[in-house]
């Protein structure tokens, strides 16, 4: 399966190039406090300040939606140039949160429905073949992958266009508020003085087919498994993450020593931490360069793992000896086992091969590798 075109926005910049330029250089500035959430406290995000546009449908006029279309504007000529039959272009969008936010105030049951997005980039793109929705908690993005893999594999499409978005909204705000795992600080991953996450929002739209002459980042393998262990805590004996990855790697039929970096998960808190480091020491020990990114962007929610696929994409096609650096306090957390964080200051001999982690409430792990395929 190739990726031959994606694009994306969220707190960095309005399009991927933006994005990557500031990843690349590390910049966590682009954040604000918001007070009108949580009583008598505030709320570190990102947020997409560009102006969005209003959809006249009522039933389709939710910020997700909203973000959708600001971010189709930038590959609709790519969606359009598809050469398949209408009914032959797959739609998989991956969210949790949909317009649970306008809910509050429209009481409109349409704005609700996790289905919402996935229904309106059916019809804003005019396509009428299968269509459908991932909610797999933050682990959606890449799950949504690996629904589109099967869709191709069985011919239910030529290609499907995946999409990933969130927007904040006071639901997951309060959730996490209430697990003690939001943090009114600059998230720190990794940290000994880490206290917890920054949530934000984002749009990631793919176009993904499954002709591997052409050219773009090849999906070389998926891994999924599941804890059930908790509801909302991760497995400290990390053995589901450690599955996840062996499967990826057995997917994509190389060994660990072939993956030149890997984007973490990396929300900041106590026990995603602690499961993450000892799931990539298992398995690679302390030879792979690691970082998370959700210090840049924010914790994305159902849209985390579509930013950080688009930043792995970016990456292989710009690689110039920077990878995105591991933005904390340089205390590490000495009692979690030891992964080799990026520094800003480290040049590395290359990039061919990146994998990317996704983690999710309710044990839902997803590990997703990608390569070059520009030859």
């Amino acid at each position: 399966m190739i990726i031959t075109s994606y694009e994306a926005l969220c707190n960095l910049g309005n399009n991927i190039g933006e994005i990557y330029n500031k990843a690349i250089i590390g910049d966590n500035s682009c954040f604000d406090d918001f007070y009108d959430y949580i009583p008598n406290d505030y709320v570190h995000a990102g947020i997409v300040k560009t102006k969005l546009p209003n959809i006249q449908n009522i039933d389709f006029n939710i910020r997700c939606n909203q973000l959708l279309i600001k971010n189709l504007e930038l590959i609709i000529d790519k969606i359009e140039a598809l050469n398949y039959p209408k009914d032959r272009i797959g739609i998989v969008v991956a969210s949790t949160n949909s317009g649970s936010e306008e809910y509050e105030k429209s009481k409109n049951p349409r704005h609700f429905e996790l289905g919402n997005p996935a229904l309106f980039l059916k019809q804003q793109l005019n396509l009428s073949g299968f269509y459908t929705t991932v909610s797999t908690a933050c682990s959606s993005g890449l799950k949504a992958f690996s629904l589109a893999k099967d869709i191709l594999n069985n011919k239910i499409a030529d290609a499907v266009i995946v999409a990933c978005v969130d927007s904040l909204a006071k639901i997951p705000i309060y959730g996490f508020n209430s697990l003690e795992i939001l943090s009114d600080k600059p998230s720190i991953p990794f940290s000994k003085n880490r206290s917890g996450m920054n949530l934000g929002e984002a749009s990631a739209i793919f176009i993904v087919e499954n002709d591997d002459n052409k050219k773009g980042i090849k999906v070389m393998g998926i891994g999924e498994s599941s804890d059930i262990y908790h509801s909302t805590a991760p497995d400290p004996e990390a053995k589901e993450a450690i599955n996840a990855i062996k499967s990826a790697l057995k997917d994509a039929n190389i060994y660990p020593k072939d993956i030149d970096y890997i984007n973490m998960h990396g929300t900041g808190t106590i026990a995603n931490d602690f499961m993450e480091a000892k799931a990539i020491n298992k398995i690679f020990s302390n030879n792979v360069p690691v970082s998370s990114t959700k210090q840049l962007t924010g914790h994305c929610l159902g849209a985390a793992a579509g930013i950080e696929t688009a930043l792995c994409c970016k990456l292989l096609e710009n690689f110039d000896g920077r990878l995105y650096p591991h933005i904390y306090d340089n205390d590490y957390d000495t009692t979690l086992p030891q992964v080799n964080l990026v520094s800003k200051n480290n040049k590395y001999p290359k990039c061919n091969i990146c994998m990317c982690n996704s983690f999710g409430f309710g044990g839902t792990n997803a590990i997703m590798i990608m390569g070059k395929n520009y030859e």
